[in-house]
């Protein structure tokens, strides 16, 4: 099947559950940026809970801006401290140092572009996952596409579908329980190498 997605910061599981089961990827580029979504923000497991962690980028809402026009405002440190979190949050899990030497060049090198960098994001995670799925991007917009699965909607944070998955052990179970549906990083730093044997066996409603 042919699925269409938004370009996030490190996709949550859901989106990975489409994107395991799909034969091509279409990824939206000629949307108007939004803000309240999953473009530039992530959730990981730390170990107070749910942490947020947010891209800053120029944008106004006054002036319609395409996604792929949308700028990352790097005058914030904010790759040094999505770092630090995610090593602090994932240090002791069990795949953190199988896979850190490939993320880290990601916080170290500046993106001017919030577009160019959550694709390079995703390229990695694919490589990690071993997924080899075509991949286009859209020419126009199209409010309903005609030959693909529409899963837009997944990049809704503030207005977010509850999807539940299967839970698997986390670092930080025993002291909040399971967290569902976190960024794709937590479930590869969690179940590493099994992690596309899982999310193949998960369904969308």
């Amino acid at each position: 099947m042919n699925i269409l997605l938004h370009p996030t910061y490190f996709p949550n599981i859901a989106t990975f559950i489409a994107i395991a089961k799909a034969d091509k990827i279409v990824f939206e580029v000629n949307d108007n940026y939004q803000k309240q979504t999953y473009r530039n923000r992530s959730y990981i497991y730390a170990a107070n809970g749910k942490l947020q962690l947010s891209i800053p980028v120029i944008f106004t809402q006054k002036n319609r801006q395409k996604y792929k026009d949308v700028c990352i405002a790097n005058d914030y440190k904010w790759q040094d401290l999505h770092w630090k979190s995610l090593e602090s949050a994932y240090r002791t899990s069990p795949f953190f140092e199988f896979y850190c030497d490939e993320l880290e060049p990601l916080f170290k090198t500046p993106f001017n572009s919030i577009l160019e960098f959550n694709l390079k994001c995703f390229e990695t995670i694919c490589e990690f996952l071993q997924i080899d799925t075509s991949i286009e991007t859209t020419v126009i917009y199209e409010k309903e596409p005609k030959n693909s699965i529409d899963y837009r909607f997944l990049v809704n944070a503030k207005k977010e579908t509850p999807i539940a998955v299967e839970p698997y052990t986390q670092v930080f179970n025993t002291k909040h329980g399971f967290i569902n549906n976190l960024s794709i990083l937590d479930l590869l730093f969690n179940e590493g190498t099994n992690a596309l044997n899982y999310l193949q066996s998960q369904d969308l409603p």
